[in-house]
């Protein structure tokens, strides 16, 4: 309860600002947590963006105003971010499929986007399938690159770029095997994510291996990680062309069903995407770094 109890704070933030800036990191720290964390979390319960909600919010209380008052479209304009008239009936119009002079027309078709608030909801009889783990400290070893959250360049264009170069395949063989305190079925080469302190509005991401006696790690940044308890999500197996699909599966209802009433929260967002294969067939284990709520 306490964890939906700060997401709703997050969202009171909001809507308090709607005609005023509103910073990520002032939404963020509402809900105890970082940027990125906020706003990975927001996107996967309610499948769509933080500020694709907020423009949403934004434009559905200009309509109202624009109905209800005799208040300048400029001035309007102004009041909920838009640096010109012309900017703000693009956006009206994209949102609501009229302009802003046509809104204000008795009769005229417009949409609204309520408020959000955050619920336990009861999903029905399917298990969320977990295991809780506490690990002593390890190091991983990679390549890592800082991500702006509102930048063109994703995690994803990262693996993409690794794979065309021969950048996976090379840090795979550098790995020197799997530990032996992981499932010997896993793969050479992961992510991790959110595993130290960067820039407000940025976040690190490392496609890395774990580290033995073995492992070459000339050339790569080298990172500790901590002696965490692990909230552990593994997948049914699946066909590679299924990857999307199944990642985005467990995400949702980490954040959606098992966060929300389990008694834990995440640690910093610090996570894990670990996959592997067996039987000619993959599957992957989100980890999730947590502590007990107290």
């Amino acid at each position: 309860m306490d964890w939906l109890m700060r997401m709703n704070r997050a969202l009171d933030h909001i809507e308090m600002n709607l005609a005023n800036e509103i910073m990520l990191k002032d939404v963020a720290q509402c809900a105890c947590c970082s940027s990125h964390q906020f706003q990975r979390m927001f996107s996967f319960i309610t499948n769509v963006s933080l500020a694709e909600y907020i423009r949403r919010r934004r434009l559905t209380l200009a309509a109202i105003e624009l109905q209800n008052s005799d208040t300048k479209v400029v001035d309007i304009a102004v009041k909920y971010g838009y640096e010109s008239p012309v900017s703000f009936a693009r956006a009206f119009y994209a949102l609501h499929g009229v302009n802003p002079a046509k809104a204000r027309e008795e009769g005229t078709a417009l949409k609204a986007y309520p408020r959000l608030s955050f619920l336990i909801s009861i999903k029905g009889a399917e298990p969320v399938n977990y295991r809780i783990e506490t690990k002593e400290s390890f190091e991983v070893f990679g390549m890592e690159r800082i991500f702006s959250l509102n930048g063109q360049e994703t995690p994803a264009d990262f693996w993409k770029q690794s794979h065309e170069n021969g950048e996976v395949e090379r840090l795979a063989a550098n790995a020197g095997g799997v530990p032996d305190f992981l499932n010997p079925h896993y793969h050479q080469v992961h992510s991790v994510c959110s595993y130290t302190a960067t820039e407000e509005e940025t976040f690190p991401y490392m496609l890395c291996a774990f580290k033995k006696e073995k492992s070459t790690t000339k050339g790569y940044t080298v990172i500790n990680i901590p002696a965490y308890t692990w909230a552990i999500f593994p997948s049914e197996p699946f066909t590679w062309d299924q990857f999307d699909g199944v990642m985005e599966t467990l995400y949702q209802r980490f954040f959606t069903e098992w966060l929300p009433t389990a008694g834990y929260e995440q640690v910093n967002g610090l996570e894990f995407e670990i996959t592997g294969s067996k039987d000619g067939q993959q599957f992957v284990e989100l980890w999730f770094a947590v502590r007990k709520i107290t």
